[in-house]
């Protein structure tokens, strides 16, 4: 596992004193880092090592160090340069280990590299192979910021070797992360020399320095200087008032600041900066609030500029028809008993597939009478396309069992579909029809995560109301009051504080939600869902439940492993179905 230490360098030095402006450079937590890799393509190499320094004040804090198993061969040239051969990283852990492991350590500072670009693609790449969101931290590259405050004759060449000869500092580079990341240390702490003469104190200063920041940009910055440094939801407006954007922070003006620096390289949000004219703020007690309001204001004003949940409304679910010999249809206003929500139309067709493998439904969507005589075909049965037995081998009676059926596996009552479909996989795989096996797989593997994420949402939403609690990390507790899966109250109670009072008082002034219709009682599935995950999270405490928060005995959560099974690539899947 990765080396980390917290023991100071002898090669840190002090950085100078800078003025109480924005966020101090002194204050400022600096990962600097340094990878080595199998070749320059962030999406086809990979890499073979990690080396990070932290550092603020200009005091090293702790270094993070370990070599990385690339899974892979290391070309001959890069073997070379590097000196890391095959059998050093032979036995090394892979980078599945080690990335939760490093992100954790650069956890809410300010990433600093030679050269950024590359090492943040590949970082990115990293995350986005193991499912880890990017989590966007503000970079500085040492680079450009050489380019800014050193002249093409003090510095015609900025290479990492050149400028630790320039300033004549140690460790000499030599292409090896945690050597090279304690130099670009030091040539760190000699840049922020130059620049706090020129009256850069602060990291917003020092973001705003670096030359992609457009004057315009700069001179925005005074919209966010009434901004409060706390939790909460803000709102870019435009010249009529009109919402531009929404979004959330833990630290407002922290926050919007940013946007008026090169932090923010995205064209169409700098193109939204451009337009606004004010930044309204709505203080919330905690993260799960701002997030909830977040969601409720997209659903109401739709931002021009924000690309995610500006409709709420905008999902999709799977119901039975109302009809004698019913069949799967997609609605976008759900009843009970229907399965869901899907975000999009080609996921819920995926899963309508998925059930019609299952479940022996009929596919086509003629109407069928009850009345029909049993030998009346359905469309697809006349073209000899019908997946499933239809009115024309069955009655309506005959038929029940099968609606029957589905009705257990989405109310969590018996999970023999997909115990069956579990077993025909092993068939596919056992007659090496590999590519329907994988097809299969993934239809089913998807069928389960939507029948268990919509199981735990309705057992959600069908409580009227529960009080949770989650710890603040400084003694204190934030609180939540949800009501049918929405959030009704939210507040803290700061440590030395009495809590249950504070509970006392957020379920008495708490928003009261009446139940609708459908699975979610009418909440909004992103809201619900953002709920539900704040819950989930470890620490969470139920602080009082007006009723039993529970589960269906045959929920599909029990299917949790076979997905992972399944998605693993293997092909024992029978078992887990038991």
């Amino acid at each position: 596992m990765p080396a980390v230490s917290t023991q100071p360098s002898p090669h840190s030095s002090s950085q100078l004193s800078f003025d109480e402006l924005g966020t101090p450079l002194r204050d400022t937590t600096f990962v600097v880092f340094d990878l080595e890799t199998t070749g320059g393509r962030a999406g086809e190499d990979a890499i073979t090592e990690i080396g990070a320094v932290k550092v603020r004040g200009g005091r090293v804090l702790g270094t993070f160090s370990t070599l990385v198993d690339p899974e892979r061969g290391i070309p001959p040239q890069v073997v070379a340069l590097t000196g890391i051969t095959q059998l050093m990283v032979t036995g090394a852990p892979p980078l599945a280990r080690v990335l939760p492991a490093f992100l954790e350590f650069a956890a809410g500072a300010v990433l600093v590299a030679h050269n950024s670009g590359f090492d943040v693609s590949f970082l990115k790449a990293a995350c986005e192979r193991h499912g880890y969101a990017w989590p966007r931290p503000t970079v500085v590259c040492t680079v450009k910021l050489a380019r800014r405050v050193l002249s093409r004759e003090e510095a015609p060449s900025c290479r990492l070797s050149a400028l630790a000869e320039l300033f004549g500092v140690g460790p000499t580079p030599n292409h090896r992360a945690l050597v090279d990341a304690q130099a670009t240390v030091e040539v760190l702490h000699r840049l922020l020399e130059r620049v706090g003469s020129v009256g850069v104190h602060s990291l917003e200063e020092l973001v705003a320095y670096l030359p992609e920041v457009t004057p315009a940009q700069r001179r925005k910055r005074s919209l966010a200087a009434h901004l409060p440094a706390a939790p909460g939801v803000y709102l870019f407006r435009g010249p009529s008032e009109e919402v531009l954007y929404v979004g959330t922070a833990s630290d407002l003006r922290r926050r919007v600041r940013q946007y008026f620096t090169a932090a923010e390289g995205r064209k169409r949000l700098r193109e939204m900066v451009a337009l606004a004219v004010r930044v309204d703020a709505i203080t919330c007690a905690h993260p799960l609030e701002a997030e909830v309001r977040e969601l409720r204001l997209l659903t109401a004003h739709k931002p021009a500029y924000n690309r995610r949940s500006k409709n709420q409304n905008g999902w999709w679910w799977l119901a039975l028809t109302d009809e004698p010999f019913p069949r799967l249809s997609l609605v976008r206003t759900p009843r009970d008993g229907a399965i869901g929500p899907f975000r999009s139309r080609r996921l819920a067709e995926a899963a309508s597939d998925a059930l019609l493998d299952a479940v022996p439904l009929r596919a086509c969507s003629q109407r069928i009478p009850a009345r029909a005589p049993k030998g009346t075909p359905c469309a697809l049965h006349e073209l000899g396309r019908c997946k499933a037995p239809c009115a024309g081998k069955q009655s309506v009676a005959e038929y029940a069992p099968a609606v029957a059926s589905l009705r257990a596996l989405v109310a969590g009552e018996d999970t023999a579909p997909l115990r069956a479909v579990a077993a025909h996989l092993e068939v596919l795989a056992g007659a090496e029809r590999f590519e329907d096996a994988a097809a299969h797989r993934d239809r089913v593997a998807g069928l389960v995560r939507v029948l268990d994420r919509g199981q735990r949402l309705a057992g959600l939403a069908a409580l009227p109301e529960l009080v949770a609690a989650r710890p603040d990390g400084a003694g204190g507790w934030e609180f939540a009051v949800v009501r049918h899966g929405r959030l009704a109250s939210a507040g803290v109670a700061p440590r030395g504080v009495r809590p249950m009072p504070v509970v006392d008082e957020l379920v008495a002034a708490a928003e009261t939600v009446l139940p609708g219709e459908g699975p979610l009682r009418g909440a909004p599935p992103e809201e619900a869902s953002v709920v539900l995950r704040w819950l989930d999270r470890p620490g969470t405490r139920l602080v009082r439940c007006e009723r039993p928060w529970t589960s269906p005995a045959h929920a599909a959560g029990a299917w949790r492993a076979w997905v992972e099974r399944a998605e693993a690539g293997r092909d024992q899947y029978a078992e887990w179905g038991h």
